[in-house]
This record gives C-alpha cells, sequence and structure tokens, in this order.
C-alpha cells in the first residue's frame, strides 16, 4: 500500500443492499490532506469498517451493515468497541484546531462552515413508512481534483463564500470532505458528519497533524521556484516535500524535516533488505537501542531507521531526497543521527554517508568517523555553490553481524538559498558593489574564488583578469615546493575515501577536480610537514592572497601562512584544529613594500589531512620565478623527542598524553603552559580559532583602533570578522585536555553586548565518544560589564576539547569577549576539599556528590518546579532528574562521588527519595570497589507517588580497597521524576528495611542454615522459582525462594527467614507481602512475630490458587522491638517451591484486603508492569497543588488538602498506549461482594472521549463491571459495584481513550470492598456530588435538620402530653427526650431509625 491511498464507495441505493467498495487510488499525494493519509493502513480500513458494522447493528439491528470485498480486508482484526462516538460541536472544533495546529489562535470557524459540518448528507423529511434517505455522491472524495496547486477551492456545503475563505486560509484540504451516514436509516443531526469520520479515520492511523506538509505549491510558482531554498508562496508551501519543509512547526525553523508530519518527500531506495523506513522509538527496548527521537526526544518522536541489517554479507541501505535545485555557496546541511548496537565499541562499524549527484556528477560531501559510541551525534556538510538539480542520498554501509542501528533525524538546510533583494529595497553599504542581480558585497569578496554574488557575476574573467588563480588543474603554476616533504597533488577520485582525505576540491567542486594535500601516518603522534612557496616583487599596491584551506582528520593539524624577507621569516596567520569536511576560505594581507617570498606551511599529525586549493594572488602581487630553492629557516633547538612526545621548555620529553593533563609532568611545567588558562596579555594559550564562516575569534587588545571599549581590559579574545565564506559562529578550542576529576570546573570572565539573536556558549568535544555537550550559554545582551562564570566540566576522558561559540552582528554595533580563563580542581588525582562529605541537605549545594558528566540528562538542584517542595525545610533545595526535561535524550542520570578512603567498618546512609510520574523508572544506589564491578546497594522501581519516602543502605566495611558511591535515576518513559533530599552517613549498620523488593540484596533477612532461603532471579536461578519476580515482573526481577522438594526440605523439615528488627513507630503495624507457592504439595508458610523474645504465629497458608503473586498482611501489636520470621515446613513433594517478594512495613492496623483510604500506602493496589500500556503507572499525591501532576486539591477521605488518593493524568495516553490500569491483590471467588469508591473526574467536554472502566479479570478472562464516561469536575462521587466471580480474580480500574490526545485528571479514594452483604446493605448513591465544600454544606444542613427534629419532637411531646391530660404517670425515664440515639450518621446522610412505640407499664 506504500503510496497508494484509498478511496470508500458505496452504491447509490436508497436501501443500501450493495457492499461497500474500496478502490486504489493513486491521487492523495496532491491533496491538502496530512500525509500520512498516504499511507492508510490495513488496520485502519479493516477497523473503520468494524466502527460501520459494530454502530448499524447497535443503533438499528436487522438492518443490513456494510460489508468489504476487497482484499485488504481480507486479514482478520481483534474486535473493537462496538460503539462509535458523537463528536458533539466542542471537540470537533477542537479537531480542526489540530488539523491547523500551526496557527492555534486561528478564530473560530464561520457559522455557515460549523451548519456544513454538522448538517446530515439529506433533510430528513421522510415518514417511517417511507424508505430511507439516504443520498450521498457516487464517491467520497478525499482528494483534490484541483490542478494540484491548491488555489481552487469547492465548497460542500452550498454557496456560502465564507467558508472556502475560511478553510483555505488554514490549510484545510479542499474540498472539505463529505462522508455519507454509516447505515440505510435516519441518522439524528450533528451525530455523524464527513470531517468526523475524517477525523477519525486520522487517528487511527496516528496522524493528525499540521497540512502544512503536504500543501504543495499553493501559488503555483514555476517549475525553477521549487525546492531552491527561497518561498515564493505565502505559506512556503513551494518548498514542501523537498527533503524538508518550508518550515517545521515543532522546531519553528525553516527548511527542515523532523519527520514529525511525513518523509518530507525521502525515499528507500535499497535494493536488499536492509533499508530506511519511517519509525519510532520503542520504551520496550530499553538499554537496547533508540529510545526517543531527536526532535521532541521523547517516543512519540519520528525519524527515518534502517531494519534488517545485514547478516551474511556487507549491505547498504540508500536514502534518496527528492530533486533540489540552485543552492548558495554558504549552504550547510545539519543533521542528527543515533548509533546503537551492542557491538559498536567493538569493531568499526556502519559507516555513514552524505552524497550528493548532480547530472553525471557523485560528490561525497561528508563521512561519519570511524568509530563512534552509542548516542546522538551531530553531522555538518557543506555543499557549495550548485547552480543546477541535484540529489542527496545518505548511505548506511554495514558489514554483516555487525548489528548496529541508525537513526537519521532533524535535517536541517542552513544559509542554502539565493537571496534576491526585491526591486527598490536594495540596500547598499559602505564601500560595497553591486552584483548584477542586484545585491551588494564587500570589494574583498570579488575574485575570491566563490560565487558570492549567486550569478557568478562577481567572478567574471573581466573583473578577475588581473589576478593571478592557481587551481592547481594544470600544474603548481608559479608555487614551488620547499623542505624535505613535498606537497602531492592529487584528486578525490583517485585518493578514495580515508577518513580525513577532501572529498571533492574547490574550483571545481568535483571529485575530480585537483588540489594539493599531505597527510599523515595513522599513528597517534606522527606528523608530516610540507611547505610551498612563492617569490614577490615588491610592490607599492595592496598585495593579499586568499586560498582556501582543508584541515581534517586530526584536532592537531596546522596551516601557516608567513613571508619571508632576507631569511626571516613573519608569521601572518595560523589555522590549528580540525575545520570538518569543508574548504575555507582564508586571506592575508602582505604590509610589505621590499620583496618577499610567501610560504605556505601544512602540518599534518596524527592520521588526518591538509589540503589547499584555489591560491588567489591580487594585482598588487607580481610573482616572479626564482630558480634558487628556498632555504627555510632554521629552528632554534631541533628536538630530540620522538613521535607521540612532547618537548618541554628544557628540552626534556615526556609522553604526549601528559601535556595538558592539569598536572605539571616537566620540570619547568612547561606542558601546561598553553592549555587553555590563560589571561590572553602573552598570547592565545593555546585557543585556537576553527571558525569556517565570517566571524572569528582573535586576540585584541583594549589600545588597538576600534577594540571594545571595557574598563579595565588588556587583552582578550574577541569576536573579529573573519574571512571564511559561511554563515556560522565563530568557533574557538583549547588544545586536546584530560583526563579531569568529578569537579573540574572552567572560570571566564566574559562580555557580550547584542541582541537576543547574539550569544555565547562554551561545549566539549569528547573525542572518544565524537559527541559534543554544551555546557554554558548566555544571549546577548545590552551590557557593557563584564560577567563571571562558573561552568562545570566534570570528569571526562582523555581527549577532550573546550569549545567555545560566539554569534553576534559586527555591523550592528554589537561585540562579544572573554578573558581571564582558569581551570578549577581538574586534576583527577587530587581530591578537593569537602569531597568526602557525603551527608547533604543540598540547601547550599552538593557536598560531596557530582554530576557524571556521561550521563544522558542530569540531576538538577531544584526548590521544585511544579514537581513539589524539598524534604528538609519545605521550600529549600534538593536535588530532581527529570527526564522530560527537553535535554533529556538517554536512560540514565548519575549523581557520583570522589574515591573515598577504605572504610574498616560499615555505615548506613539514610536518605529521602521521590519517584514519581507515569514512566519514572528506577532509582538505585550503586557500590563500585576499587578494581571491582559496581553493586546495587538499594534499588526502587516504579512510582512511589509525589510524597518523600525514607530510604535507607548499609555501607559495607571495604577492606583496603577505595570505592565510590552513586545513585543512579533509570527512566522507563518521559513522563516523571526522581528527587533526592537529606542524606545522612551514620556508624554502624541500618535497620530493617521498611520496604524491600530483594532487588539489591536481602534487606538484612537471614535464612536458616539448611536449606535454606536464597535470594534469585528466574533468569540467574540456581533453584525452580517464579517465573517472574512481582516488583518488575520479568524474570531478570529479584525474590526470596526455598525449595520444598522432598529432597530439599524432607516432610516436617521447617526453613525460616528471619528479618532484622524492627522498631515499633505506632501502637499497631502492618506487615504486608507478596507470595508464591508452586503448584502440587508445595506445604506451608506460616508468619510469625517474635516479640520481647516471644513467639506468636499470625497465620499460615499451604495453598493457593494458580501460579501467581498474591499479597498477604497481618497487624503487629508490639511491646518493643519486633522480628518477622517466615517459617516453610515440608509436605514432602517431589517438586515444589515457596517464594516471597516486596516486604513493606507500615504504620497503623492493616486494611480489609483492596480496601485502602490511601493515606499511608497504596494498599497493594499496583499497575501492571506490561509492554503493551508501556507500563503507565496511576500516582499516589495529596491535594497539595503541583503543577506537573495536577489533581483534586482536596482528598475524600479528609476532605483537606493534606489527604492522600491516586490520580492519573491522561495527557500521557497516546498512539503508544491508549490504556492504564490499576489492579488490585487476587482475591478469592465470591458471589454476592460489593466494591464501592469514589472517583474524580476532571476532563474538558471537548476532549471527554475517555472511559473510566472497573473490570474483574480472572482466569477465564476479563468483563467490564462499571463504567463511567470522561467529565469536567463534578467533585468527588461515589460509585458501586456488585462484584460475583467463580474463581480467583483481580479488580481493575481502568482509564482507556479511544481519541488522542485526550488531556485531564481521573481521581480514586476510599475503596471499600466488602464479602458480605452485598451491595443491597447500602443505598446506591451512585453519582452523587461529594466535594469537600459540599461536604461542609451538608453536614450544616445535617445539624439544621437534626434540631429541627428535635423542636418537632419536643412539639409533638408536648402536643401528645397536654391530650393525654395533666392526671396521666409516667416514669422520669419514659417521659424524657432521648436525645440522639435515634439518629444515625453514615458518610453525608442521617438516617433515622424507626421510635419504638411506647408501653405502658406493667
Amino acid at each position: 500500500m506504500e503510496g497508494t491511498g484509498f478511496l470508500i464507495e458505496s452504491s447509490n441505493t436508497p436501501s443500501w443492499k450493495g457492499p461497500i467498495r474500496i478502490i486504489k487510488s493513486n491521487s492523495w499525494h496532491h491533496t491538502g490532506l496530512p500525509k500520512s493519509l498516504d499511507h492508510v493502513t490495513k488496520c485502519t480500513v479493516q477497523t473503520l469498517l468494524k466502527f460501520q458494522q459494530a454502530w448499524c447493528s447497535d443503533h438499528f439491528p436487522g438492518e443490513p451493515v456494510p460489508v468489504c470485498d476487497h482484499p485488504v480486508c481480507e486479514e482478520p482484526l481483534p474486535d473493537v468497541k462496538r460503539r462509535l462516538p458523537c463528536l458533539s460541536l466542542t471537540p470537533l472544533l477542537w479537531v480542526l484546531s489540530l488539523v491547523i495546529k500551526e496557527n492555534r489562535s486561528a478564530p473560530a470557524p464561520p457559522l455557515p462552515l460549523v451548519r456544513m459540518l454538522f448538517s446530515p448528507p439529506c433533510v430528513l423529511t421522510h415518514t417511517q413508512s417511507q424508505a430511507p434517505c439516504f443520498t450521498t455522491p457516487d464517491a467520497i472524495a478525499l482528494y483534490s481534483g484541483t490542478d494540484n496547486s491548491g488555489a481552487e477551492v469547492q465548497s460542500a456545503a452550498g454557496p456560502e463564500e465564507q467558508i472556502p475563505a475560511w478553510g483555505s486560509q488554514r490549510g484545510l484540504p479542499q474540498p472539505l470532505p463529505r462522508l455519507p451516514p454509516f447505515c440505510p436509516h435516519r441518522i439524528p443531526e450533528a451525530e455523524m458528519s464527513g470531517l468526523v469520520l475524517l477525523a477519525a479515520l486520522l487517528l487511527l492511523d496516528g496522524a493528525i497533524l499540521s497540512s502544512r506538509a503536504t500543501v504543495v505549491n499553493s501559488c503555483s510558482s514555476t517549475a525553477e521556484h521549487l525546492c531552491n531554498f527561497v518561498c515564493y508562496c505565502s505559506d512556503c508551501s513551494d518548498e514542501n516535500q523537498c527533503g524538508y519543509l518550508g518550515v517545521s512547526t515543532v522546531l519553528g525553523t525553516p527548511f527542515t524535516c523532523d519527520f514529525e508530519e511525513g518523509d518530507c518527500g525521502w525515499q528507500d531506495v535499497s535494493t536488499t533488505a536492509y533499508r530506511w523506513v519511517r519509525g519510532q522509538a520503542s520504551l520496550d527496548k530499553w538499554g537496547t537501542g533508540l529510545h526517543s527521537d531527536h526532535t521532541v526526544g521523547t517516543d512519540r518522536g519520528w525519524f527515518m531507521v534502517t531494519v534488517s541489517p545485514p547478516a551474511k554479507a556487507t549491505a547498504t541501505a540508500w536514502l534518496r531526497s527528492p530533486v533540489m535545485q540552485d543552492v548558495a555557496a554558504t549552504c550547510e546541511i545539519w543533521a542528527s543521527y543515533h548509533l546503537s548496537g551492542s557491538r559498536l565499541n567493538q569493531t568499526a562499524c556502519p559507516t555513514l554517508r552524505l552524497t550528493m549527484a548532480s547530472r553525471d556528477k557523485v560528490v561525497e560531501l561528508w563521512q561519519s568517523p570511524q568509530h563512534g559510541a552509542e548516542g546522538w551525534h551531530q553531522l555538518v556538510a557543506y555543499t557549495g555553490r550548485i547552480t543546477e538539480q541535484f540529489q542527496l542520498t545518505f548511505a548506511l554501509t554495514q558489514p554483516p553481524a555487525c548489528g548496529a542501528v541508525l537513526a537519521l533525524d532533524d535535517i536541517v538546510f542552513r544559509n542554502c538559498g539565493l537571496q534576491t533583494p526585491a526591486p527598490g529595497q536594495q540596500v547598499c553599504g559602505a564601500e560595497e558593489s553591486r552584483c548584477s542581480q542586484g545585491s551588494y558585497l564587500a570589494p574583498n569578496r570579488f575574485c575570491d574564488g566563490t560565487d558570492d554574488c549567486g550569478d557568478s557575476s562577481d567572478e567574471t574573467a573581466q573583473h578577475c583578469q588581473n589576478f593571478n588563480n592557481c587551481s592547481f588543474e594544470n600544474g603548481f603554476c608559479n608555487w614551488v615546493e620547499a623542505g624535505q616533504m613535498t606537497w602531492e597533488r592529487n584528486t578525490s577520485m583517485k585518493l578514495g575515501d580515508t577518513y580525513g582525505i577532501p572529498t571533492r576540491d574547490h574550483s571545481t567542486n568535483s571529485a575530480a577536480g585537483y588540489f594539493l594535500h599531505i597527510s599523515s601516518a595513522s599513528a597517534a603522534g606522527s606528523s608530516s610537514t610540507a611547505s610551498l612557496s612563492i617569490s614577490i616583487i615588491s610592490s607599492n599596491s595592496s598585495c593579499y592572497l586568499v586560498l582556501y584551506c582543508h584541515l581534517h582528520g586530526s584536532a592537531t593539524n596546522s596551516l601557516s601562512i608567513s613571508y619571508m624577507t632576507n631569511s626571516t621569516e613573519q608569521l601572518v596567520r595560523q589555522r590549528t584544529g580540525d575545520t570538518g569536511n569543508c574548504w575555507v576560505r582564508e586571506r592575508v594581507d602582505f604590509n610589505v613594500t621590499e620583496s618577499f617570498k610567501v610560504l605556505i606551511k601544512g602540518v599534518a599529525r596524527s592520521g588526518g589531512t591538509v589540503a589547499i586549493d584555489d591560491l588567489i594572488l591580487s594585482p598588487g602581487c607580481t610573482p616572479h620565478l626564482d630558480p634558487s630553492p628556498t632555504a627555510l629557516p632554521r629552528q632554534d633547538r631541533a628536538s630530540t623527542c620522538m613521535a607521540g612526545e612532547f618537548t618541554c621548555d628544557d628540552g626534556s620529553c615526556i609522553s604526549s598524553e601528559l601535556a595538558c593533563d592539569f598536572a605539571k609532568t616537566c620540570t619547568d611545567g612547561s606542558d601546561e603552559k598553553l592549555c587553555g588558562a590563560t589571561t590572553f596579555e602573552e598570547g592565545d594559550g593555546g585557543w585556537h580559532d576553527v571558525s569556517v564562516g565570517r566571524l572569528r575569534w582573535a586576540i585584541q587588545r583594549a589600545t588597538e583602533p576600534g577594540a571594545i571599549a571595557l574598563a579595565g581590559a588588556g587583552a582578550f579574545l574577541a569576536l573579529q570578522e573573519g574571512e571564511g565564506q559561511m554563515v556560522a559562529p565563530a568557533k574557538a578550542r583549547t588544545p586536546l585536555l584530560g583526563p579531569s576529576g568529578l569537579a573540574c570546573s572552567m572560570e571566564m570572565s566574559y562580555h557580550i553586548q547584542s541582541g537576543p539573536q547574539g550569544f555565547l556558549a562554551v561545549s566539549v568535544v569528547d573525542h572518544t565518544t565524537g559527541m559534543s555537550h554544551l555546557a554554558w550559554h548566555v544571549r546577548g545582551h545590552g551590557s557593557m560589564a563584564w560577567g563571571h562564570v562558573h561552568i562545570l566540566l566534570g570528569e571526562r576522558a582523555r581527549p577532550f576539547q573546550v569549545e567555545l561559540l560566539g554569534l553576534v552582528d559586527l555591523q550592528d554595533q554589537a561585540d562579544a569577549a572573554i578573558d581571564n580563563v582558569t581551570f578549577v580542581q581538574c586534576d583527577p588525582n587530587v581530591v578537593p576539599p569537602g569531597a568526602t562529605e557525603l551527608s547533604c541537605n543540598f540547601e547550599t549545594g552538593l557536598c560531596g556528590w557530582y554530576q557524571d558528566q556521561a550521563s544522558d540528562f542530569q540531576w538538577v538542584h531544584s526548590t521544585g518546579q511544579g514537581q513539589g517542595s524539598d524534604h528538609t525545610t519545605g521550600s529549600g533545595y534538593f536535588l530532581a532528574a527529570n527526564p522530560s526535561a527537553p535535554w533529556s535524550r538517554g536512560q540514565r542520570a548519575q549523581l557520583i562521588t570522589y574515591d573515598q578512603e577504605p572504610a574498616a567498618t560499615p555505615r548506613c546512609l539514610t536518605f529521602w527519595y521521590r519517584l514519581a510520574g507515569p514512566q519514572i523508572g528506577t532509582l538505585n544506589l550503586k557500590l563500585q570497589l576499587e578494581g571491582a564491578e559496581e553493586t546495587v546497594l538499594w534499588t526502587q522501581r516504579g512510582t512511589q507517588g509525589s510524597l518523600w519516602h525514607r530510604g535507607l543502605a548499609t555501607l559495607p566495611a571495604t577492606g583496603q580497597k577505595r570505592y565510590r558511591l552513586a545513585f543512579e535515576a533509570l527512566r522507563d518513559g518521559f513522563v516523571g521524576d526522581a528527587a533526592l533530599d537529606d542524606l545522612l552517613v551514620t556508624e554502624g549498620t541500618c535497620g530493617a528495611e521498611l520496604s524491600c523488593s530483594f532487588e539489591a540484596d536481602t534487606c538484612g533477612l537471614t535464612g536458616s542454615t539448611q536449606p535454606t532461603w536464597l535470594r534469585q532471579s528466574n533468569s540467574t536461578g540456581t533453584i525452580a522459582g517464579p517465573s517472574a519476580d512481582h516488583t518488575t515482573g520479568t524474570a531478570a526481577g529479584h525474590y526470596m525462594v526455598v525449595s520444598t522438594s522432598k529432597g530439599s526440605l524432607p516432610m516436617g523439615h521447617k526453613a525460616t527467614l528471619t528479618s532484622a528488627p524492627y522498631q515499633p513507630s505506632a501502637p499497631a503495624q502492618c506487615l504486608a507481602f507478596w507470595y508464591q507457592l508452586s503448584t502440587g504439595d508445595p506445604g506451608s508458610l506460616s508468619i510469625l512475630v517474635e516479640d520481647s523474645g516471644v513467639l506468636r504465629k499470625l497465620f499460615s497458608m499451604s495453598t493457593m490458587e494458580g501460579d501467581t503473586w498474591h499479597r498477604s498482611q497481618a497487624t503487629v501489636q508490639a511491646d518493643g522491638d519486633w522480628k518477622a520470621i517466615f517459617e516453610v515446613v515440608g509436605a514432602g513433594g517431589d517438586h515444589g517451591y515457596i517464594a516471597l517478594d516486596d516486604l513493606h512495613v507500615s504504620d497503623g492496623a492493616c486494611p480489609e484486603p483492596v480496601s485502602c483510604d490511601f493515606e499511608l500506602d497504596m494498599c497493594g493496589w499496583s499497575s501492571p508492569v506490561d509492554e503493551h500500556l508501556h507500563s503507565f503507572a496511576w500516582g499516589w499525591k495529596s491535594g497539595v497543588p503541583l503543577a506537573k501532576y495536577p489533581g483534586p486539591e482536596q482528598d475524600h477521605t479528609l476532605g483537606t488538602k493534606n489527604g492522600h488518593y491516586v490520580h492519573f493524568d491522561t495527557r500521557v495516553l497516546g498512539a503508544g498506549g491508549t490504556t492504564a490500569q490499576l489492579e488490585s491483590q487476587h482475591l478469592p471467588a465470591t458471589a454476592d461482594s460489593c466494591l464501592r469508591f469514589w472517583y474524580h473526574m476532571d476532563i474538558p467536554e471537548h476532549l471527554s472521549d475517555g472511559e473510566l472502566r472497573v473490570r474483574l479479570q480472572s482466569a477465564s478472562g476479563q468483563r467490564t463491571a462499571w463504567t463511567m464516561a470522561g467529565h469536567s469536575s463534578r467533585g468527588w462521587q461515589n460509585g458501586t459495584v456488585p462484584v460475583q466471580s467463580p474463581s480467583e480474580f483481580q479488580i481493575i480500574f481502568e482509564i482507556t481513550t479511544r481519541i488522542w490526545p485526550m488531556e485531564g485528571t481521573v481521581a480514586l479514594d476510599d475503596i471499600e470492598y466488602s464479602t458480605t452483604g452485598g451491595c443491597d446493605s447500602s443505598p446506591d448513591t451512585q453519582g452523587k456530588e461529594k466535594s469537600s465544600r459540599g461536604f461542609v454544606a451538608e453536614v450544616v444542613l445535617s445539624i439544621l435538620l437534626v434540631i429541627i427534629i428535635l423542636v418537632l419532637a419536643v412539639a409533638s411531646g408536648w402536643y401528645l402530653l397536654k391530650r393525654r391530660g395533666q392526671g396521666s404517670r409516667m416514669s422520669a425515664e419514659s417521659s424524657t427526650p432521648q436525645g440522639f440515639d435515634n439518629i444515625t450518621f453514615r458518610d453525608d446522610k442521617v438516617i433515622i431509625s424507626p421510635v419504638q412505640k411506647e408501653r405502658d407499664e406493667d
């Protein structure tokens, strides 16, 4: 079905006896509908048919239902909900706002459009005896019949002229789609409409998106104006489906493809099963591959990804763009790509290439580095000037059995269009010259070898006849080689595709063009040097040299330009570093009045390449052929150091790895001199400019003419005009640094005076992984003062570089500079003060805890940010790991310590933590001993509510070994947060843990010697046990288990598991746990409590239904410290086991099973771990308002903000998972039980297509026992559900939606489950409101009612006494009113018991 749409056509007979016919159509790619309609899946078509059939059957039993005889309908589908929602006016308008979501402030549509959308297809004037009304077009027009320009608008609503104008202005499909009713019968007005059904179809296909992606060329631009990076249509639709969109509605950037709205025209052209597809990440593959896109950073974003990697032979997957044309020389292609795979660090695979094909010419623009770590990387490629049509291709080549997966996202084309000024809008700057097409250029941009004008008028032979240009196409011209090493003249075609080699020359922008280059051996530290010179006759006019250089493959490459007079060399310009696979324009001026020689020297190091092309001498330079060889200046001192060594100033040699490692190794400290720490008074301090654009970093002094006027500044590094041809930020880098310690930071003074578009930034370039991390940035502002910043670099392996980026408009009197750069606490072998302080409340800092810079996302020093307050004071600081932050891309955030001194005795680490949100994941505390693998000391998985919980872990004695600690947050999704506060280290071991999942250790529980309890998982266990634990629901999860087979535990023998002492913190405590008994005869499990040396059995069990986890609980009332003992007695069976998991001790007596007011814990209610549900978990919180986790501001139990309840935010439901469940423990079979609960819904009416359900699940399946449609807030409401089940079952609360996105919250409180009396023992009060405000009012009314009743009772008694006469004698007791004895308060009702009849005394 790729590239093919479907039309649904019905017969036009009133009775609709015939079937629906589904007809293939190839016309949808011309429509204004969302692009995803071009790929309607079988599931969508079949599901829509199911809806048709179900709706007809439900509403008109006995009527004919539509059938399908097309092959697309042959495959069976699971049952769907037998009800199609009838959307009202509000949700439809909301759907419209999504379709046009790029203009969220759009006014409401005109009334004629509303009437058209909701009017039935015909006016129902027939009586019941007449034929049903059914008129429809012969086919449903889901495509446009215009000339593909979208200019013609047809209205299906009649002559109202408002409709086309309103729709076309907002990108609505034209004509507006009209679908027939589902059934040949009367349909209430506004119940069905064409656009509603279209919206349902789009939702089923997961694609209510902006129509901008598929509105192509709405203004009928000519072919030469399409896909040329210039918008001719007002909506830029002439630049859609060009390999990019005119504007990305998600990123807001022009000429961008983020794949959120389709493939932007990119096509897979692979010739094998190894291919590209558009896809999304899967949360089911955490830790094994890609788990989010790059655009939105979640599993809901889209990208292109390779599938079916080769197993036996090398294969290439090809992804080709549409045809583009006419690109400026400044064009840059930016893209993000993600590598994943288990063998990335073992082999150099795969290789990603970006190539450009034009006519019969193919040029490689970019190639991925030979080694790359897992994660997101950035690609930057440069096209050069292209005057014809071309296509781009991403080619991923992978050897067999490599198994790597590559995803591509966020392709952005920057500065690619040739902007021609409109007539009358030309602005000519000072000393600028005019291009033929009307724009203006600075004089130094003419005759420089680059088509800057766009029409080549700046490079004509007439203008440039006096320039001396050597393109090396026919030799070396007048340039001669000097020195022993020589420049090699060659072409990319002959050199091959070795990384670092230019892939084309500059002169012809092709692989067949010539250039000069020098390459080094691949060994680290090796280098090659070559020199080129030319003699210049003295001249009084200006003499300058323009050349194009290419430095790639090594961060230590260099190119220098100098001149020599009388054997004296004067350096004019030097470049160092890696500028990428790009030819960079450079210009140098020679202010020399005598004859001189120009000397160009290249040094290629460590596998890098230096190349030059297009050496252009200005007319003021008169070269002449000097037959004598150029004598290079002698070195002051010949170095005796070997390759790979650094020469100290005193002549000694050290390993180059020891230079710039933040520790002085040379006796004179010269190895740390030029490493980036500098005041710039004596030079650049090791910083080198690697800019490729029209800005560069250079040292400036306050005394220089035109320098930045800064108070107190001497020399500093400032932004200046550069000579590059690109429009890009200026970049400067340090030498290769590292390794560094955890506390390593860079401090500097900075200044920026610019508009908000200007910025300064510092990033860290990691050469081991090939990734760059933004460490700090600041936007432009108008201040003239110097600022000071402390930038954390953290622990990093060698080599890495610090990169400084800057962008300002120098023509707008803007400027930027840095000064006084220092590196603080960077030596990894020097532990800074305070690094051993592990106790911390985070009020003033992080104490001895540090960010792990290798993490995917970071812990943030926070005061709340919508997820709650701190634990220390309620208004202070804590640490939060927020996986939903925009910069969060991966799975892990780590907080780590320096190496700690060996510990002779155990210590206890107590901390407070919070795990909140429906997809937060896991919080671990890990220990890494010196020279050993890390171990998990404590772990907690899944949401624990928006509340602080106490955790504790015993830090073991480490003998003579140093150790590190780390808190690690692992996310399961993208909605949630983890938090830490109030860490405290004390001497001695910790007491018994109140909660234990056995994921880290046994939590202090000890087993009897023989046989013994074992902590194991099913995947690593040595004895039989449950297939999955209860905590994680996976085979990797841990539990405690004992074998009860007669070989391990003979009949009558016992195996005990004893806890550490628990301290009574309340008069009664509840011990809860989950257990599993194998089938057959596993023996018995008893729970005993040891209190003051006295053993007391609480209960025991020996059988259970099904091979599942069950929950049990017991109330403990102890006078002092007490222990829990789990005792297993063997029954002599051949096979068997008994397992325990998830022990929890809480204050207060245990409630009845399932019953819960959620004040202390969740009472065993939990969200299932189900990959199909994406592990959406219900939350647990109080009524305190939290911006990130909305919910009722009062619970039902207490009616205050301090009360607690469970809740779910429906915003997380979507295309990836539309159901969230809360399930109870397993319950025994019942014939007449009752479930009562209070629920609170707050879902906007226009987003109310969801339900809260109560389902009963047993071995025989599931059934729905109660439902409530989503609605806006009506306060707390009561629900009552009769419960019957012939076998063991679970109660499940389920939130579900059929339309996404959904918005709003659902909360539950005061769940009560009773097994006696059924639901008849209490009146059904379902639907009665019980808000906290209403509760107060009802109490007041109840009191008033009681007073009225008392008054009436007194009055009635007085009246009766009066009628019986004064002579009647009654005892004082019988004549005295009984007060409130006959009135019972129950919940919010007042029940008056019947008054007994009065009897005469005997």
